[in-house]
């Protein structure tokens, strides 16, 4: 759970550019990687990453303009890369000029349980990281080069002057 308004812009804006930078690789064709015809394609994964942020918050008192409709999926790659950049920016300034750290230990209902607003923060960016993931393997399926987040990508050992691991 955060415990300061500060604590959680810190680690959000770590964890959104790391997905910009996801959502930035995409491209339109990319957008119907599937594992199987019975899951989410990587657009829908992605159009849902975006949608996250104002569904999960939207028990919440905060107010911001974001996409909060999940389907049908847009067919832009660039178009979802967009609207994320401005759903996140549009969630932190109602973050900064609507909560203070008082508020982070308010309680909301989710899902059927009464929890901290810090504690939803943390759930937000746990659902977006692990969906992070899911795109990340559907996007090497689609042939695109995946950007490192949490240490470089298979691509980008030779800019620290290392080689990658062994397959």
């Amino acid at each position: 759970m955060f415990q300061t308004l500060e604590h959680f812009l810190i680690s959000w804006n770590f964890e959104a550019d790391a997905t910009q930078k996801l959502l930035n690789n995409l491209t339109d064709e990319s957008l119907k990687q599937e594992i199987t015809s019975q899951n989410w394609t990587l657009g829908r994964i992605a159009w849902h990453t975006v949608t996250a942020i104002r569904i999960i918050t939207s028990n919440t008192n905060l107010t911001f303009e974001a996409p909060n409709k999940d389907y049908p999926v847009p067919t832009s790659a660039h178009f979802i890369a967009d609207s994320y950049h401005q759903a996140s920016s549009a969630f932190v300034q109602a973050l900064k000029t609507q909560w203070t750290d008082h508020t982070m230990n308010e309680e909301i209902e989710f899902l059927g349980q009464q929890i901290p607003n810090g504690s939803l923060l943390m759930f937000l960016i746990q659902h977006q990281s692990h969906h992070r993931g899911q795109m990340t393997v559907l996007m090497r399926q689609a042939g695109l080069v995946v950007p490192g987040i949490y240490g470089p990508s298979k691509e980008e050992w030779a800019k620290f002057g290392m080689e990658a691991p062994q397959m």
